[in-house]
């Protein structure tokens, strides 16, 4: 029962939130200041094509990153932490019926959406992780505690749950305590959007448009036989409407001409208010508008900047964020110094093969990679004597003067850095 109660089911009453501010209440009635007069909720505002591309964007592109925990070693190194007992729940099973990337997305998209993503820890006797569940980010509201921590009020769940059970993923704050969600911060600039697409869907459903009409002059009698001019009027449709009959010559009688009705002002400007809207949906999320299949002006120069873009200023601040608050929930306070959580992004900014090749080369030609170095940015196993790094051979220490070749150390030391290179070449 308690479960299904945290978890957003139809457990008890969700009246216990009684705050006109709070989550729960502006999820349900939605923001409703703005000028346009529409309701903007985060569903409503998901309905968007622009924004619900932005917001799934950074949620799958978060969720399909993979995300490690790692302990320190001697001398700067880390390894994978396949023992601690966090490590399956965040790379296998979170929970009993969510993969870790649909857990990620979820957060992610609660977070993107409202501001703020939540969810309850089940945590083991010794106080680690045990699995984590989802909560409704509209059925929790946030606290604050006379010790200054923030406590979670769940609707259906008597009392507020501890900083310890709660994982809380939050947009910029006013107080550092509740995320702003973005939807309703720009609740002006969603209105117009939803407004301007329901203006479009009612004219074409109640709106009577004609491409032109045919004007008579005063002179001639007027036809007052409605078949007459019903009979009239198809004929013309028949003969010229459609593409099969454009360009045909039309002969007209008694003074005829035929006005072809212009589209107006407001009608001819929906198409640019629709990509301001989605212009100003991207810039919310920070997202450059190729990201978001608006191709216009974008070239094949300028596509993988566009995602270097993406990554670092739209994605990598949300990254921080997750990595930020595992590390603050997931993690107990004496193995903070040992372990640290992180998403590994360099899948995103490799580039082209050709681009990412000669990068290593030049690292691996100067000394500041090995071998396998190498290999584990690109995944693949480390291979015997591949730790070694290179140092040009005209390259010396500025204080120990040149090296004198006749030198019979001198000479020892360089044939065996020439083995060491063959070594590496030829495993």
């Amino acid at each position: 029962m308690f479960f299904s109660n945290v978890l957003g089911g139809n457990g008890e009453s969700v009246g216990t939130l009684t705050d006109s501010d709070s989550g729960f209440w502006r999820g349900l009635l939605g923001r409703g200041k703005n000028s346009s007069g529409v309701r903007v909720t985060p569903e409503t505002a998901l309905a968007l094509p622009i924004l619900q591309n932005c917001v799934t964007l950074l949620a799958e592109s978060a969720a399909q990153l993979p995300c490690e925990i790692y302990e320190r070693q001697e001398g700067g190194q880390r390894s994978s932490a396949v023992n601690h007992p966090a490590y399956d729940v965040l790379r296998y099973q979170p929970n009993p019926f969510q993969t870790p990337y649909e857990r990620v997305e979820l957060l992610q998209m609660s977070a993107g959406l409202r501001g703020n993503g939540y969810e309850f820890i089940e945590r083991r006797e010794d106080g680690n992780v045990k699995a984590l569940w989802p909560l409704a980010t509209p059925k929790v509201q946030v606290l604050k505690g006379p010790d200054m921590l923030p406590y979670y009020r769940v609707s259906g769940v008597a009392d507020p749950l501890p900083m310890r059970l709660v994982h809380h993923v939050r947009w910029v704050s006013h107080d550092g305590y509740v995320g702003l969600s973005p939807v309703e911060l720009h609740a002006e600039a969603v209105g117009l959007a939803q407004a301007v697409r329901q203006y479009a869907g009612k004219s074409f459903s109640n709106g009577a448009t004609v491409s032109g009409v045919i004007e008579r002059p005063k002179e001639v009698a007027a036809i007052k036989d409605q078949n007459t001019i019903d009979k009239l009027v198809d004929q013309w449709g028949q003969k010229y409407g459609g593409i099969d009959n454009a360009k045909k010559v039309a002969l007209l009688q008694e003074g005829m001409t035929f006005k072809p009705v212009s589209m107006n002002n407001v009608d001819a400007e929906i198409v640019s208010i629709l990509k301001l809207s989605g212009a100003d949906a991207a810039r919310i999320y920070k997202i450059p508008l190729p990201m978001v299949n608006d191709l216009d002006g974008a070239n094949y120069n300028t596509v993988e900047q566009l995602l270097i873009m993406f990554t670092v200023f739209g994605l990598l601040p949300w990254i921080k964020r997750h990595e930020q608050s595992m590390m603050r929930d997931f993690l107990l306070a004496e193995d903070r110094k040992r372990y640290f959580i992180e998403f590994n992004l360099s899948g995103l900014l490799r580039g082209d093969q050709k681009t990412r090749y000669e990068a290593y080369a030049i690292g691996r030609q100067w000394g500041w990679l090995s071998v396998n170095d190498i290999r584990r940015l690109e995944n693949m196993p480390p291979v015997q004597g591949g730790d070694t790094y290179l140092q040009p051979l005209n390259m010396v220490d500025a204080t120990k003067g040149i090296w004198d070749a006749g030198n019979p150390k001198v000479r020892a030391h360089l044939e065996q850095h020439m083995l060491d290179i063959a070594k590496v070449l030829n495993p």
